[in-house]
């Protein structure tokens, strides 16, 4: 699917539950995608990116960034303590905050940098023992706690188990999401990107629909 059609889905998306395109930024996941699929799609003037390894995404996006000035690079995958410098020098936003010890460790090379990527903190909605993020009874103290270390809440984000409806999930990451005053949330895929704006969604996170299927290394 091109581009432009998946463009059009989240207009008609929006449309549909009177909020405005501008509100929802569509995150074009090019993990273990051909370098070739990646810059077609920057050429064509796309400029949100998404990535699951840190390692990844040092071995080419550095030029990508300086070649197409105003491009955003979004962490999406889990991250590893040893990885959270490289992260922040890297990427604009990191969505995978997903328990104390990486915050903590965000937070003193903030405080070292004077800097810090946007932060979405990850709800294991699901509460799914091989997925990260913090389960939802304890995301109201987390994120007071990200709070107390003086770092940027951007939003919320969730991945709904697979053989689940993916919207109670959704609204129920909306629902944590307002009662702690946070704004950004970053849910919806794929398949089910349209219900996710439905419910509030203002960052969606599509590879396969844009790119085609992963090419793995």
């Amino acid at each position: 699917m091109s581009l432009p059609q998946i463009t059009a889905r989240i207009d008609a998306a929006c449309a549909k539950a009177d909020r405005s395109p501008a509100e929802v930024t569509l995150i074009a996941v090019s993990k273990v995608q051909p370098p070739e699929r990646v810059e077609a799609v920057l050429a064509a003037g796309h400029r949100s990116f998404g990535e699951n390894r840190v390692q990844e995404a040092q071995g080419k996006w550095p030029a990508w960034l300086d070649a197409h000035p105003g491009t955003e690079l979004h962490l999406l995958g889990p991250l590893q303590s040893n990885k959270v410098r490289a992260a922040m020098e890297l990427f604009h936003a990191i969505h995978s905050v997903d328990r104390p010890k990486i915050a903590r460790r965000i937070a003193d090379i903030a405080q070292d940098t004077g800097t810090c990527p946007a932060l979405f903190l990850q709800v294991n909605t699901g509460e799914e023992d091989q997925k990260a993020g913090i389960p939802p009874r304890e995301a109201d103290a987390f994120i007071r706690d990200v709070r107390a270390m003086d770092l940027p809440i951007a939003g919320l984000m969730c991945i709904p188990p697979a053989e689940e409806t993916p919207s109670l999930h959704f609204a129920l990451l909306a629902k944590i999401a307002a009662r702690n005053g946070v704004a950004g949330l970053s849910m919806g895929m794929s398949a089910d990107f349209e219900q996710a704006i439905a419910l509030g969604a203002t960052h969606i996170r599509v590879g396969s629909a844009i790119f085609g299927d992963r090419v793995p290394a």
